[in-house]
């Protein structure tokens, strides 16, 4: 009777001391973290220095990438040399007699303006006409507008041109001819000295040592007067 109430309380104590081997056998094998919490991440390491480079066989060259934007244009190059001189061309007889039918058509024109002006503004004597606009002004503007047009200040070489100019004026007029460049030698534009000459009486004085230009008076004789003086503008056309 003892024995079977002593039989349970046995039995525990074997399982208590098996339970304690294996706890201690646990206890030894596992780590602290299986059985323990998590801990806390630490913070990052350094970045290590770059390697040295491989010493195997460099890989073959990619294919070009994708094309990329226009630039901007870049400043024009110097001029280049001129080439030679092309051969002349070869117009057809068709060609040919049109433009000459052209020309004279265009001369014929011409010449029916040319008549028109001299009736109305001008007087033609010899291989010269005689225009003017009826504008008063100085002579330094006078030979300026002759020029503007391709001709040059009315200068008489004769008796008829000087009729002439003096008949195109209507009044007093500056001539083309100056004593600018040395005082007492008149000569026209073109530097060459004059050989005819229509002085008033008196004339030239040179009064105040400043007229080195030449006016035509109404009767057509000659004046010189100052250059600042303004008169009507005639210009002289070869005809």
């Amino acid at each position: 009777m003892f024995l079977f109430s002593s039989l349970p309380l046995l039995l525990l104590s074997v399982m208590t001391a098996s339970c304690s081997e294996t706890c201690e056998e646990v206890q030894k094998t596992c780590h602290v973290v299986a059985c323990g919490s998590p801990g806390i991440n630490g913070l990052p390491g350094t970045k290590g220095e770059k390697g040295e480079p491989g010493q195997g066989l460099r890989g073959l060259q990619g294919p070009p990438g994708k094309l990329g934007p226009q630039g901007p244009p870049g400043l024009p190059g110097l001029q280049g040399v001129m080439g030679p001189k092309g051969d002349p061309g070869k117009n057809s007889d068709y060609d040919s007699g049109l433009a000459a039918s052209e020309r004279q058509a265009l001369r014929s024109e011409l010449d029916r303006i040319k008549q028109w002006l001299i009736f109305s503004l001008g007087k033609k004597v010899g291989k010269k006409v005689f225009l003017t606009n009826g504008e008063k002004t100085t002579f330094g503007r006078v030979k300026a507008l002759c020029a503007q047009y391709q001709g040059s200040v009315a200068t008489p070489m004769n008796a008829e041109e000087n009729a002439a100019i003096q008949n195109v004026a209507k009044g007093e007029t500056f001539v083309g001819i100056t004593d600018e460049a040395t005082e007492g030698q008149f000569v026209d534009l073109t530097g060459r000295s004059v050989t005819f000459v229509n002085w008033n009486n008196g004339e030239p004085n040179d009064a105040d040592n400043s007229e080195d230009c030449v006016m035509l008076l109404k009767d057509g004789k000659w004046n010189d007067i100052s250059c600042s003086q303004s008169f009507v503008a005639v210009c002289e056309f070869p005809a």
